[in-house]
């Protein structure tokens, strides 16, 4: 269904529940301001044509194999639960979990594998999580010692040890766009949740209005942060900011539910921030998530596919498996099932960001592996349907997705779980100008017109072909 550019409050199809979905589950996207710089636009039209991304969240709540930060979290909710040593004391579990920096040691940590599967896969950008609430960095630091490459822990002796450094390097070099996950909350430190006072919940634990000299070394600390993210570690592209009810409180959307619980003003300023961001990183892209407005260049559905084509720059974020952090045993989604969801969101005009989870030893399920080698099979034959490509209308319509560049208009069919090959004859709700083919196979199709669009006929030799696939994909040429 087509729609206007002013009524995207869409519902969204849920096709993953995890921890982090919670609080990104609604949001109000008929406000989206369009970037007014001139290298933003042209970034954000790069980042528009890669279409497929990887994100990684890593530290060392992978030691315990819980959910990323959120056990330190004192709500009442599920995804905060605490498990594991003194889970039964708040202050205890909080001692015990910063505590898993001094036995931190990924040994196995070998970016350039991550990066060269991730290329095989077709990925083609990265957001590497550099620090989640719990204030953890994965970077070198000099505004706090709670982080990889203090002598506090066992891995700073390794020569890889600023992770964030070495994972951007890696992708770098095999062509990626990167981009830097940082946490605005920091459940670490101490101007944010001050120690006098125990905290309530994710938020501030004391009124920022009432302590502005507090707040203002909150904000300067995370200032400095960025600053260190964004001339230490080469050319970034993407600043991808978490933790959205870190805000002005004039942004907050009193229709959505979570929204209404963020009990300050906590507003970082995101101009001081983002101008000095792109000063050394001309045309970046920041996401300040669910914070809609100048500072938002893409919006960022979390675990969630939109049910509509949307108009503005949008990105669903989604696990390989069920967690976003590593997990001892792993559900991992089929290759037909992540293929599937890619072509859905490139007709919708969105990105996919696919989260993998490094354990603690550095390195990820052996099956992470082969589901990108799967995913690369795929791509290899078909991913002209997906890069470059505009959606085009009807954009979904049954098992069809619609993309197109300028050479061609591509029909993708998403088989159901039981069709293993390509029916004999399809019905494709389009009507061919020239050439018809299915990708993989040269031979052209013959079609006759029919009341709602054209009936093709798939020889039996291409049905054999290409048995198997999770999508196959017709081309109008």
């Amino acid at each position: 269904m087509k729609i206007s550019h002013y009524s995207l409050l869409l519902p969204l199809l849920v096709v993953g529940i995890t921890a982090l979905a919670q609080q990104h589950s609604e949001q109000n996207h008929s406000k989206y301001v369009w970037p007014k710089d001139v290298q933003v636009k042209q970034k954000l039209d790069l980042w528009q044509e890669v279409k497929f991304g990887l994100l990684m969240h890593w530290g060392t709540y992978s030691e315990w194999g819980i959910v990323e930060s959120w056990s330190l979290c004192p709500e009442d909710e599920g995804w905060c639960e605490r498990k594991g040593p003194a889970s039964a004391n708040w202050y205890e579990y909080k001692k015990a979990y910063e505590n898993l920096q001094t036995t931190f040691n990924p040994i196995k940590f070998n970016p350039d594998r991550w990066a060269q599967a991730a290329k095989t896969a077709g990925m083609k950008y990265m957001i590497f999580t550099t620090k989640h609430h719990d204030g953890f960095c994965m970077f070198d630091t000099k505004q706090t010692d709670y982080k990889i490459t203090s002598s506090k822990t066992p891995f700073s002796s390794n020569p890889k040890s600023n992770a964030t450094k070495e994972v951007l390097d890696a992708f770098r070099k095999q062509n990626f766009m990167v981009g830097t996950y940082f946490s605005k909350p920091d459940w670490h430190n101490e101007h944010y949740w001050k120690p006098y006072w125990p905290p309530k919940d994710r938020n501030v634990n004391y009124d920022p209005k009432k302590y502005p000299d507090e707040w203002k070394q909150f904000a300067d600390f995370t200032y400095n942060q960025i600053q260190e993210l964004m001339t230490g570690y080469g050319k970034v592209d993407i600043l991808w900011l978490d933790g959205g009810w870190v805000r002005p409180f004039n942004t907050i959307d009193s229709t959505i539910s979570w929204q209404r619980t963020i009990p300050y003003n906590q507003d970082i300023d995101m101009a001081r921030i983002a101008g000095m961001a792109r000063q050394h990183q001309p045309g970046l892209l920041v996401v300040d998530r669910t914070v809609t407005g100048e500072f938002e260049n893409y919006v960022t559905p979390e675990q969630q596919i939109p049910d509509h084509y949307m108009p503005i720059p949008w990105e669903s974020c989604m696990t390989m498996g069920d967690s976003w952090s590593y997990i001892p045993k792993e559900n991992f989604k089929s290759a037909r099932k992540l293929i599937q969801t890619l072509v859905d969101v490139v007709a919708k005009n969105g990105n996919l960001l696919l989260n993998i989870a490094p354990g603690p030893d550095g390195e990820w399920h052996e099956e992470a592996y082969q589901r990108l080698n799967e995913i690369g099979s795929w791509m290899q034959i078909n991913s002209e349907s997906v890069y470059g490509t505009k959606p085009v209308a009807p954009y979904r319509q049954g098992q069809w997705a619609f993309t197109k560049n300028s050479n061609a208009t591509y029909a993708s069919y998403l088989p159901a779980e039981s069709e293993t090959t390509l029916p004999a004859t399809v019905t494709l709700p389009i009507i061919p100008s020239k050439t018809l083919t299915v990708l993989g196979a040269k031979q052209s199709l013959k079609w006759k017109k029919a009341a709602d669009g054209v009936t093709v006929t798939v020889p039996e030799s291409i049905r054999k072909q290409l048995a198997g696939q999770p999508v196959w994909v017709f081309k109008v040429s």
